[in-house]
């Protein structure tokens, strides 16, 4: 058994860890199997560490639990994902209240070009169901990755319609992943692993208790690059998955409804507040992410050869960004991966952007202009 992995899911057990303070030790100390080669002394030196932290990393208890989980999911063909791994979902990785494990079971490349959540109550009346279909039928062109929560309602019309055209779906659960909710999805949730996966982050025999669904939300938020509302009461889950979304600086959109309904009176409000962008058609959410199909499943830039040299150290800095990804760039991002300060950073790509280098996109996002 990997030591290395097994001490990084060791850390999930520690009673007060949670994902912060996991990668606050892993940064600190270099490695999760280092967290516990490393004395007490320094291990309260470590923000966020006191003493009875401190000497529960030191107990043997954790590292059998951990590896009760693993032989869990060896038994339940699940694979374990650490904030670390390659095939953890680069979206999540970007936002800074990132799960730093993930339970995955599916087939499906979690870092898919598109991505897009569909979320809405669970009481959804035949119009709301409708527009689903004409959405997921409306990005089949995509073949855009379509992620919700298994519930009631809106949720499980998404999956379905997802399995229904042959696009890729993911149901983000906020349970263990033993603990299908609600259980009389439990038939739909197979069908998911054959055309997507079931993401959790929750350890096996969770229950779906209450307060797992808020955070539950923060995943589906983070895994898109756009999330539509489809019906929503005026207080809801999907309203706060909305918000998560915004503060992420995702891309989101609701659709109208009829005044008076109350389904429609979530949506109604998002979209008068400024939350969210009306959405009228799949030509909506186009414009908005810069998508076209014309050029395949992902827009890309072209391989631009730039002469680097003829920039700035910064600017350079900027440009090798913005090419490595292939595809545009949110200017959080950007400030994050460049070091740079938001103010310096926003007035060079103001340059570049003057200079037909670089092109400005709707939603704050930055890409190399084509020439």
């Amino acid at each position: 058994m990997d030591q290395g992995r097994l001490s990084f899911l060791a850390l999930h057990f520690i009673p007060g860890i949670g994902d912060y303070l996991v990668k606050q030790l892993v940064s600190y100390c270099g490695s999760a199997e280092q967290v516990f080669n490393t004395p007490n002394g320094k291990l309260l030196k470590i923000p966020g560490i006191g003493k009875i932290t401190a000497e529960a990393i030191k107990t043997g208890k954790i590292f059998h639990q951990a590896e009760n989980e693993i032989k869990k999911a060896e038994k339940e063909d699940t694979e374990i994902l650490f904030f670390t791994d390659k095939k953890y979902p680069q979206r999540l990785k970007e936002i800074e209240d990132s799960p730093s494990i993930l339970y995955y079971k599916g087939n499906i490349n979690l870092n898919h070009p598109k991505s897009v959540a569909i979320v809405g109550t669970r009481q959804a009346t035949d119009y709301g169901k409708e527009i689903v279909a004409q959405i997921t039928e409306s990005l089949k062109p995509h073949a855009a990755m379509i992620v919700s929560g298994l519930a009631f309602g809106i949720d499980i019309q998404a999956h379905k319609q997802s399995i229904k055209h042959n696009l890729p779906t993911v149901a983000v659960m906020g349970s263990g992943m033993d603990v299908v909710y609600p259980a009389v999805h439990k038939e739909v949730a197979k069908k998911i692993t054959d055309h997507g996966a079931l993401l959790t982050e929750n350890h096996f025999g969770t229950k779906p208790d209450a307060h797992n669904f808020p955070a539950r939300n923060r995943i589906i938020a983070g895994l898109c690059d756009a999330l539509i509302v489809v019906e929503a009461a005026e207080k809801g889950g999907a309203l706060i998955t909305a918000e998560i979304a915004n503060t992420y600086n995702k891309d989101v959109f609701a659709v109208p409804g009829s005044l008076g309904i109350t389904y429609s009176e979530g949506c109604n409000k998002l979209i008068r507040n400024n939350k969210a962008v009306i959405y009228t058609s799949i030509k909506d959410l186009e414009y908005h992410l810069n998508w076209s199909i014309d050029e395949g499943h992902t827009i890309k830039n072209e391989k631009l050869e730039l002469e680097l040299s003829k920039f700035s150290d910064d600017e350079q800095k900027v440009l090798s960004l913005l090419k490595d990804k292939g595809s545009p760039m949110m200017i959080d991002e950007l400030t994050i991966k460049s070091s740079l300060t938001p103010s310096h950073l926003a007035s060079l790509l103001l340059t570049l952007e003057f200079g037909n280098v670089v092109k400005s996109l709707p939603g704050k996002q930055f890409t190399l202009a084509k020439k």
